[in-house]
């Protein structure tokens, strides 16, 4: 009879270990997966993405290309009549010319009354909405750099920063 409770005690074991092992089976994949979708993980990004030093050579280099100072040349400031039909109005204003090289600067100055006559075209044809918004005097710039650099020969002009704009 002594044989009989080990019988009973391995029978009794082996359906519990049957029991276990599609909980273990579970268990094994679902860590298996896990250190599937780490490496995978891991892979993807260290190859994927670009390198550091890269990167920082580019953006050095962009910083030195916006940290580059053109030419500047100041005008003296414009007093002029707006084309208002209600009211008299009086615009002044003064602004700069950013130029593409040094070349340019000595064609600014041999330009300089094209230039004065120029400006003092355009701006006396605007009336005070027109130029008051931001639009307008977005507007008014670019028409006034489209005018410059049609007879300018040498360079050009790039860009117009107004220092001083009041309507009265």
């Amino acid at each position: 009879m002594a044989k009989e409770p080990e019988e009973e005690e391995i029978l009794e074991a082996k359906p519990g270990l049957l029991k276990n092992k599609p909980m273990l089976l579970i268990i094994i994949i679902s860590v298996a997966f896990l250190f599937l979708m780490g490496g995978g993980f891991y892979f993807l990004w260290h190859k994927v993405t670009p390198e550091e030093p890269k990167t920082e050579q580019k953006k050095d280099e962009v910083k030195e290309e916006k940290d580059e100072v053109k030419p500047m040349y100041a005008l003296t400031p414009f007093i002029v009549n707006l084309a208002d039909q209600d009211v008299t109005r009086y615009m002044r204003i003064t602004m700069e010319l950013e130029l593409a090289g040094e070349e340019t600067t000595a064609e600014v100055e041999k330009r300089l009354p094209q230039i004065r006559d120029a400006i003092l075209t355009i701006i006396p044809s605007k009336t005070a909405k027109d130029i008051s918004s931001v639009e307008g005097k977005t507007a008014l710039r670019d028409e006034i750099i489209q005018r410059l650099n049609s007879f300018i020969k040498k360079g050009k002009i790039t860009n117009i920063y107004f220092t001083e704009f009041v309507i009265q």
